[in-house]
């Protein structure tokens, strides 16, 4: 099994890019820099023209993933609103306060997914007190792959949980590894987990300094970060020397 590598944008520059250097997938989002929030409808409109398959990302505000019923029609909504787009799939999550996966609200986003969508169970996931249990509780509930770092701020410092989740999915669900990945430690992950799909940004400084004026006003940041295409080339050069993962 070769490995995927997932390409998380925000924009329509991230698109392209991603698209050119290659990315096999793409998470579509908005707000990268506070986690990714839930794109608009005409990004959805947009990336579903491409040729890449795209998961958005339903996320409805920043912060912790305990919701209110309102948001938990927000989030209905929007996943409707992608199955109709003509997306490939959405990353969702949801957790009780005692930070157990909130089975009931899954549940109801998954209908409304309407089994024209893939699942993925999103970083969420990174937050619940018992990692195996939510493993199970994912699979039993549908789910195609679980996007994680292993607990931990980034995948390289979560190898160790992230080779234990690949071994007790037993190929009955997808371990999709993501935060802290680049081209220069893809492979040492691979090598170290066993996992056959990588989430990655693929982010690098933007070359042109914003306008001074646009600066002033609050409309641009100091410092943008753009999917750059040599990136996620390079990524998937490493993933290619690598070869394909060995089960652990």
């Amino acid at each position: 099994m070769s490995c995927v590598l997932e390409v998380c944008v925000d924009d329509i520059a991230g698109l392209d890019a991603a698209q050119q250097g290659g990315a096999d997938r793409i998470e579509l989002c908005s707000s990268l820099g506070c986690g990714g929030l839930t794109p608009s409808a005409g990004l959805m409109a947009e990336a579903a023209r491409r040729s890449l398959p795209v998961i958005a990302l339903i996320r409805p505000r920043s912060g912790g993933f305990v919701y209110s019923e309102a948001e938990a029609r927000v989030m209905q909504h929007d996943i409707a609103r992608a199955a109709e787009l003509g997306l490939a799939g959405v990353a969702i999550g949801a957790l009780t306060p005692e930070r157990q996966l909130d089975l009931a609200l899954l549940e109801r986003l998954i209908r409304a997914a309407a089994g024209r969508l893939q699942l993925t169970l999103h970083r969420a996931f990174d937050l619940v007190r018992e990692p195996g249990a939510a493993l199970e509780a994912a699979i039993a509930l549908g789910f195609q792959r679980v996007l994680t770092s292993g607990g931990a701020p980034t995948a390289p410092a979560g190898a160790a949980q992230l080779a234990a989740l690949v071994r007790q999915s037993q190929g009955r669900i997808r371990i999709l590894a993501g935060s802290g990945i680049r081209p220069d430690n893809v492979a040492g992950l691979l090598a170290a987990t066993g996992v056959h799909e990588v989430h990655a940004s693929c982010r690098a400084p933007a070359r042109e300094t914003p306008e001074g004026e646009l600066l002033a006003l609050g409309f641009s940041e100091a410092q943008a970060w753009l999917c750059a295409a040599d990136t996620v080339r390079a990524m998937h050069l490493q993933i290619r020397s690598h070869g394909t993962p060995k089960a652990h």
